[in-house]
Formats: structure tokens, C-alpha cells, sequence
């Protein structure tokens, strides 16, 4: 018989080695969050979409408001601006539009399709590092700021309403990095299933989405793309450099040349000599106050 000290002696070493090789739960979760949260070093490109301030569906409203960037409505034909310049193409129900449309409900795909690297149940109050951000249903933030902490080329992605149902509403809702500035608007982006509502807040990004976007004051710096409508009232809007229009201004433009994009040039005006006639292809920029309202004729 084995003397029982002897079998302590075996036996507890044996133990001590099996409780270090195991892993910790807790340990684990934390760090595949941190590493996955980590993951998102691109996003999914939104093609021509990315030359528009704004992009909707079926109408564009604004009033008292100013839009820096290109404004577009497909397919409806509606864009309707009361006290609000906009400084770029407006482009209601033609070709452009359709194209970017088009470009838009195919990135919204893409985005639907991320997997998520974590998943939220607020907004609240949060320091994220780069990654795609989940939640499963709708998501409201009142008087609070998300802090989004990372390299200057991180991506952040949120996908609201990933179970197929959810809005996104803030109210007095603010984007910063750790610094307390805005982040880089072509870092961020917003997958909504359903509408994006905004009032009095500074929200930054690409917004995707699935029903309409109403922005009531506040700022906006970013692209908002709307399958419906979208309806700005008091908010400063400026659109993000994105991609493929100022990259092919870099590339191929020389000193003192025109600068041109496929939507439009550094005039602001529509180089779709088809639709120059057209009442949907107006430069939005010289509709100072007053009621302006365009109807796309073609296609």
C-alpha cells in the first residue's frame, strides 16, 4: 500500500499542472473580443454612391439646412429644398442617380453579410476599439457620447437590428475619438435594417439604410443613403471624401486642370451631358432660400 503522504505528493503537483495548462473562461472571451474586435481593416466599397452627400429612395426634403456635397433620389424623382443650399450636383431620378443606387443596395448587401466581432447592447457610453459592432434589434442613445479609440486607419462598423428589425435613434448622440475630435467620416459606417434618426447630435460615418434617415439639427458629417426617404430640418451636413471621386481626381488630374468625377466636377456641375438639360441634373449650389422642388424627366 502507498504510503499517503507519498500519494499527496504525486498527486498535487499533477493537480497544479492540469489548473495552469487549462484555459480561463473569462480570460479566453476577453481576449478573442479584443482580438476579433480588432479585426475590421476594410470595408466593403459603396462604388459610385461614394460621390453623394446624401442619396435616398423615394424623396429627398430639406429645409433650413446646408448639404455640402452631392444630393440624389432614385427612384424617386423628388428633391425638395426650402432655405437649404446645396453645394453640389443635385441629381433627382436620372441616370447618375440610378447608378448610384444601384452601387448603394449592393454595399448594403455586403455590409448585411459581416460577420460581427462583438455584440452590443448599447451605444452608451463606450470606448471601442476598430471592428464590426452588432446589435441585435434597435439602438437609442440619449445625451450620451461614443468614443471610438484606434489607429487613424481603423475601421469601426455598426450593424443595427441584425436579427432583421431595428432602428437607429439618437438624441443630443455624439461620435468622438480619444482625443474628444470627430473621427475620420470614411472610417466609420452604419448598417441600419430599418430608419436612422438623428436630433441635435454629431454623428459621423456612412449611413446604410434600410427604411429612411430624418436628421433634425445637429451636424452630420458624413453620406447618408436612404432605400426611402430622407428628411434634413437644421443640420449641417457635409459629405465624406470616399474613395473612387477624389482618387481619380489625384490620379489623373494635373495643375490647373479640371478636375472631373464620374458625377461631377470641381464646379459642382453634372458631367452627364445627357441629363445637363435636364431638371434633375441642377447644381444645388446657387438655391439660396425660397422653395426649390425637381423633378427628374428620363429614365
Amino acid at each position: 500500500m502507498v504510503p499517503r503522504n507519498s500519494l499527496l505528493a504525486f498527486l498535487l503537483p499533477l493537480a497544479a499542472s492540469l489548473s495552469l495548462s487549462a484555459p480561463s473562461s473569462a480570460g479566453s472571451v476577453s481576449s478573442r473580443q479584443k482580438v476579433s474586435a480588432s479585426s475590421a481593416t476594410s470595408a466593403p466599397s459603396v462604388g459610385s454612391a461614394s460621390s453623394f452627400a446624401v442619396l435616398a429612395g423615394t424623396a429627398v426634403t430639406c429645409t433650413n439646412a446646408t448639404v455640402t456635397g452631392n444630393v440624389g433620389v432614385y427612384p424617386g424623382t423628388a428633391i425638395t429644398q426650402t432655405s437649404c443650399p446645396v453645394t453640389g450636383t443635385i441629381n433627382a431620378g436620372n441616370s447618375v442617380a440610378a447608378q448610384a443606387h444601384n452601387d448603394f443596395l449592393a454595399a448594403y448587401d455586403q455590409f448585411k453579410a459581416l460577420a460581427c466581432d462583438r455584440t452590443l447592447t448599447t451605444l452608451d457610453g463606450l470606448t471601442l476599439s476598430p471592428g464590426v459592432y452588432c446589435v441585435d434589434a434597435a439602438a437609442t442613445s440619449t445625451g450620451s457620447v461614443l468614443t471610438l479609440d484606434g489607429p487613424a486607419n481603423g475601421i469601426w462598423i455598426f450593424k443595427i437590428g441584425t436579427l432583421g428589425t431595428g432602428a437607429l435613434t439618437g438624441t443630443s448622440f455624439k461620435v468622438v475619438t480619444a482625443s474628444g475630435a470627430a473621427p475620420p467620416c470614411n472610417n466609420v459606417y452604419w448598417w441600419v435594417a430599418e430608419a436612422v434618426t438623428m436630433t441635435d447630435s454629431q454623428l459621423v460615418g456612412t449611413i446604410l439604410a434600410g427604411a429612411a434617415i430624418t436628421l433634425t439639427r445637429g451636424t452630420f458629417n458624413g453620406d447618408a443613403f436612404a432605400k426611402a426617404a430622407a428628411t434634413i430640418t437644421g443640420t449641417a451636413v457635409t459629405a465624406c471624401a470616399l474613395g473612387d471621386g477624389s482618387q481619380i481626381c489625384k490620379e489623373k488630374c494635373k495643375c490647373n486642370c479640371k478636375c472631373k468625377h464620374k458625377h461631377g466636377n470641381k464646379d459642382g456641375h453634372d458631367d452627364d451631358d445627357d441629363d445637363d438639360d435636364d431638371e434633375g441634373g441642377h447644381d444645388g449650389g446657387g438655391h439660396h432660400g425660397g422653395e426649390q422642388h425637381y423633378k427628374g424627366n428620363r429614365k
